[in-house]
């Protein structure tokens, strides 16, 4: 099985200046260590006049996280028009400007913790919008995931450069296109979402690969924004399946070297490729926290 190179629209940029910092410590036998750790700083959203939420994140792409997040929580339609996005690096704050006014009052008062790790909160009725979800039935090749598995795990990113952090990729076919990194998967995937409402990406014959759980959270955000495939190495919780099940979304879980489990959307799969013509996943390429 002959896999294809990654040419990522957006990338990870482990180097990027100001992801990480150097701190020094001791290891297990006293003797001193040197350690890139994440950074994790506050981003204030507002949507207007009005602020929303202030998120824990690294720092990159603050206007595809305001954007994603808003438009995830049902605060941002897809035909609303969007007349600017400012962003204060000082301040740590975004500002998305609508052409007409808004106001979530009501909704903010009502907030939910969800199980995304950096504390992830989810306004509203979660459930809200998802008895209108339609999606397609794309078909998907099981060597395109087993392609996109071993492009992604392999791929330099700033876990394998630190660790203590989650990564979303979004894809198309057999070729990942965009792969944000945050400290809470759920950051992720709204940077995802806002890069592709800016940019008028469609999403039916999209794939979304997540580095963490799946949990009714990320099955939920998957099929608001249409992507008909949710993929992960991680595991699952039994109302992400059941979520899952009842919008029809492919589920995809435990995919590690020619071995995965699918729960639900099963009819999508179109077993293309012999699983023992897939190579083992080398040892190097799991996803532990950065040595």
């Amino acid at each position: 099985m002959q896999l294809p190179r990654p040419k990522y629209l957006i990338g990870p940029n482990p180097k990027r200046p100001g992801l990480t910092r150097a701190v020094q410590g001791v290891d297990h036998r006293g003797e001193p260590v040197d350690l890139n750790v994440v950074e994790e700083r506050p981003l204030t959203i507002y949507l207007n006049r009005q602020e929303i939420v202030t998120a824990m994140t690294i720092g990159d792409y603050p206007d595809y996280l305001a954007v994603g997040f808003l438009r995830n929580q049902g605060m941002l339609s897809d035909a609303e028009e969007i007349t600017a996005i400012d962003y204060d690096e000082e301040l740590e704050v975004v500002v998305v400007r609508t052409a007409s006014q808004t106001t979530f009052e009501e909704k903010t008062q009502k907030k939910t913790r969800t199980s995304g790790c950096a504390v992830g909160t989810v306004f509203g009725d979660m459930m809200e919008g998802l008895d209108q979800v339609d999606l397609p039935a794309t078909r998907v090749r099981t060597s395109w995931l087993y392609a996109l598995a071993h492009q992604i795990n392999t791929t330099p990113s700033l876990y394998l450069e630190a660790g203590a952090i989650h990564g979303t990729v979004l894809c198309q076919g057999d070729q990942p296109l965009v792969y944000m990194e945050d400290v809470g998967r759920h950051n992720a995937v709204d940077k995802i979402a806002g890069w592709m409402r800016i940019n008028g990406i469609k999403s039916d014959d999209k794939i979304l690969y997540t580095t963490g759980r799946l949990t009714s959270e990320m099955v939920i955000k998957t099929a608001l924004m249409g992507i008909p495939v949710l993929a992960s190495r991680s595991g699952f919780t039994a109302w992400g399946v059941e979520i899952a099940r009842q919008v029809g979304l492919t589920c995809i879980g435990r995919m590690k070297g020619k071995r995965f489990v699918c729960l639900s959307g099963d009819e999508r799969l179109e077993r293309d490729i012999d699983p023992d013509q897939v190579p083992d996943e080398a040892r190097k390429t799991g996803r532990k926290g950065a040595m």
